[in-house]
């Protein structure tokens, strides 16, 4: 199977609302947050902190999140000041590292190499005496390889492998079981699946593919997780596990990633099968995976079936999610995955940002408040890691083929088999629809293949201004090959008009009566409408100026109307027009209440019942 190629993030410039994400990431969150070894994210791996510290949660994680996020934007911007603090950082820590590979921050008695006895556990599975110490690894093994990726030195890839075989020599001659050393039910920790393969594909040293196979033997045996078992089974995502959805989606990377290691079809099929059920039933209508309705943990699905639009979406399940996306992208090269990975970017991503690029929602909710967090919160370093992953899914070569999966102002400069392909894209795309593509380079003979959105109706496109027919193939893409000259000029229409959506929260009762025979009775019925434009999510803000919920009537026919955008707004306006009432003007999701600390965003409206 042909895998897609991306490119590094320095062959591509986005411009327009990601360009201006990324900019701000790079001032704000990522300039700010780690400088040097006495940043208070770093200062927790130095001796003084480590050497007595029993407790903590997850926080030892932001320094590979920052290292991987960095190194990106380091290689994209050339930053000399992001540069130098990257450098200090890696090597910081690379002098922290003990003989035995550990690099954590706990004291010796509590770290991950040591059984914790008896295993007494919490409702989520989770060790009573819990660390949080494979996971920080994890992140660490990643961020030193992106290090390593972008600046070559070589004591950068040891550390990664040093700390890989500490963990394997845990696992086996330490008589460790992994599912022990994270909550629910051990996907905290069994997320050392990812960066194992990971290690494996950059070295091919088969001791670390051996670290991943035993990551998912002991994933597998665990009776509440049962991770490969039950993916490949097809049960609901919410049944795996606790259905935690930050840990579940970095999981399925992780076996995606193994799957390109082995080529086992298997895994590919269990990684497909859990997209499926998160695609079709757990993920907000602004692309974010969400639950935290009914009986359930915040951070976790929601049952098959449940809606409710006060639900959550963790800024972090939406970085994974992201991740599961490229990583399906990278083995089936199909449009699907980038469309997913568009809408979570252009919607619930950004809708989570601050513009100044420091400050992250936490949370975020299609009906709810738009609160930034604090200090230490793992989102905010999980966003802006999302971030960095937009440059390089933007554009991909797939053997002869040039890809273009992210639609928005951008320039690449790509490598093929045929030569550089090098495209700029002039689009005031997702308020417009209209993507003007600039072809030139030393590359001749190839395909241009653009992403057509399952939205999109009416699509046209045009070669040098001669219509192009529109055939979409099954994967998603309209193919163009021909013989390229430079300025060739390709011009896509992807007409955006406003959409209407429903949707229904249905509870019934199930029951036998005496005879056996099947009784269902309907307790709760409500359904709620709301409106997207393209790829965007609109919504309204507080209705009158003071209600957090509105029910309202609609007409036979409804008036949904573009208009310019409101002062201070970058996208247009949408106003629904019902008739009874003043119209309600909705803006996009991502900026609307003017993306100010304590707004209010309403996506969702209920639908009054019929009489």
């Amino acid at each position: 199977m042909t895998e897609t190629t991306f490119p590094a993030p320095a062959q591509v410039r986005l411009y327009g609302l990601l360009g201006d994400a990324l900019a701000a990431n790079l001032k704000g969150r990522l300039t700010h947050f780690i400088t040097d070894e006495h940043s208070p994210s770093i200062e927790l791996f130095g001796h003084d902190h480590k050497c007595c510290n029993h407790e903590g949660d997850w926080y030892g994680e932001h320094a590979g999140k920052w290292l991987t996020a960095a190194a990106r934007a380091a290689n994209r911007s050339r930053d000399p000041e992001l540069t130098r603090n990257l450098l200090r950082v890696a090597d910081f820590l690379v002098a922290q590292q003990e003989p035995d590979g550990y690099l954590g921050t706990y004291a010796p008695e509590r770290r991950f190499t040591i059984p914790q006895d008896p295993p007494q556990r919490t409702w989520d599975g989770a060790p009573s005496k819990r660390t949080w110490d494979i996971w920080t690894h994890s992140y660490l093994i990643l961020g030193m390889l992106e290090v390593y990726k972008f600046f070559p030195e070589p004591r950068y890839l040891e550390c990664a492998k040093r700390i890989a075989d500490l963990c394997l020599h845990a696992l086996t001659k330490g008589g460790i079981d992994i599912t022990h050393l994270g909550n629910h039910h051990g996907m905290s920790a069994t997320c050392l699946l990812d960066p194992a393969a990971d290690l494996y594909l950059a070295t091919r040293d088969p001791k670390y593919l051996q670290l991943a196979e035993l990551v998912l033997a002991q994933a597998n045996a665990r009776k509440e997780l049962e991770l490969l078992p039950r993916a490949l089974s097809g049960v609901d995502a919410s049944e795996i596990a606790t259905g935690k959805a930050y840990q579940l989606c970095w999981n399925m990377v992780g076996l995606a990633k193994l799957h390109r290691a082995t080529g086992k079809p298997e895994y590919l099929t269990a990684v497909q099968n859990v997209w499926k059920s998160i695609h079709a039933y757990h993920l907000s209508l602004g692309g974010g995976p969400w639950g935290g309705i009914a009986h359930r943990s915040r951070e976790v699905f929601n049952w098959h079936g449940w809606f409710d639009p006060r639900g959550y979406i963790e800024t972090c399940s939406t970085f994974s999610w992201l991740q599961l996306n490229r990583e399906l992208l990278a083995i089936t090269g199909e449009a699907q995955y980038a469309e997913e990975i568009e809408r979570a970017a252009y919607n619930d991503l950004l809708g989570a940002q601050a513009p100044d690029g420091e400050n992250w929602c936490y949370y975020i909710y299609p009906n709810g408040k738009r609160l930034y967090t604090t200090y230490w919160r793992c989102c905010k370093s999980s966003g802006s890691m999302a971030l960095e992953e937009l440059t390089s899914v933007a554009y991909a070569v797939r053997g002869t083929e040039v890809q273009v999966n992210l639609y928005g102002p951008s320039e690449a400069a790509l490598d093929t088999p045929a030569g550089q392909v090098q495209l700029t894209q002039s689009t005031e795309y997702p308020f417009d629809g209209t993507v003007r593509i600039v072809v030139d380079g030393d590359a001749r003979l190839y395909t241009l293949a653009l992403r057509i959105p399952s939205w999109a109706r009416n699509v046209k496109a045009a070669v040098n201004d001669t219509l192009a027919p529109v055939s979409v193939d099954a994967d998603g893409y309209l193919r163009i090959a021909r013989e390229w000259m430079a300025n060739d000029v390709v011009v896509l229409e992807l007409p955006l008009e406003p959409v209407l959506h429903r949707r229904v929260n249905q509870n019934t009762q199930e029951s036998l009566a005496p005879d056996g025979s099947p009784v269902a009775q309907q307790v709760m019925r409500y359904e709620y409408v709301a409106i997207t434009r393209g790829p965007l999510v609109y919504a309204t803000e507080l209705i009158d100026g003071f209600k957090t919920d509105e029910t309202i009537r609609l007409p036979e026919a409804v008036a949904l109307s573009v208009g310019p955008s409101p002062d201070g707004y970058a996208g247009p306006a949408i106003t629904l027009d019902l008739g009874y009432r003043a119209p309600l003007t909705y803006t996009p999701y991502f900026e609307a209440g003017g993306r100010r600390d304590g707004t209010w965003r309403l996506t969702w409206l209920q639908l009054a019942p019929p009489l």
